[in-house]
C-alpha cells in the first residue's frame, strides 16, 4: 500500500489543505525515483543544508530555480558522443530534476558544486513584521477610577 489516507484529518481539520497535499505528493513522487540521491542537514535553528550527489554534471548543467516555497533543482547533460566503446556504463547520465517544497521565509544562501556534491545552503530569516512581539498591558489604577470629579462651588 503506497497510499496515505488523510481524510479523516481532513474532515476535522481547516486550512491544513497545503499540509496534507505535500504529505500525499512527497509520498507519491518519492516512491518512484530517488536519483539523484541527496541529503537534507540542518545546520542550526534557521540554517539547512541540501547535498545531492551530481557526479559528471557541470555548473552549466545545473539550473537551480528558487520560488515562493519551491526549489527546483534541473541537471541535463549535454548530448556528447562517447570517446571511446563502452564495455559497461554505471554512471548515471541521465537528467534528473528534484523539487523541494521549502518553509516560509527560506531563502537559498549559497550553491556550490565540489568534488561531484551540490551544496545549497538555505537560510529561514523571519521579517521583523512577522515576528512575534510582547505586548504589554496597561491597566489604570483603581484609585483612579474610585475618584468623581468634585463639584465645584459657586
Amino acid at each position: 500500500m503506497n497510499r496515505l489516507d488523510f481524510t479523516p484529518y481532513r474532515r476535522s481539520t481547516v486550512g491544513f489543505d497545503r499540509l496534507f497535499d505535500l504529505l500525499e505528493n512527497n509520498a507519491r513522487n518519492n516512491a518512484s525515483d530517488n536519483y539523484p540521491p541527496f541529503n537534507i542537514e540542518r545546520r542550526g535553528e534557521d540554517a539547512y543544508r541540501i547535498t545531492l550527489a551530481v557526479a559528471g554534471f557541470k555548473p552549466a548543467d545545473i539550473d537551480i530555480t528558487a520560488q515562493q516555497n519551491l526549489l527546483v533543482i534541473q541537471g541535463k547533460k549535454a548530448e556528447e558522443a562517447p570517446a571511446g566503446q563502452y564495455l559497461h556504463v554505471g554512471i548515471a547520465q541521465r537528467g534528473f530534476e528534484r523539487r523541494f517544497e521549502l518553509a516560509d521565509f527560506v531563502q537559498v544562501e549559497n550553491a556550490q558544486i565540489e568534488d561531484g556534491l551540490l551544496v545549497i545552503d538555505l537560510k529561514r530569516e523571519v521579517p521583523e513584521a512577522m515576528k512575534p512581539k510582547k505586548i504589554q498591558v496597561n491597566a489604570q489604577s483603581t484609585l483612579d477610577n474610585q475618584q468623581q470629579p468634585q463639584p465645584q462651588a459657586a
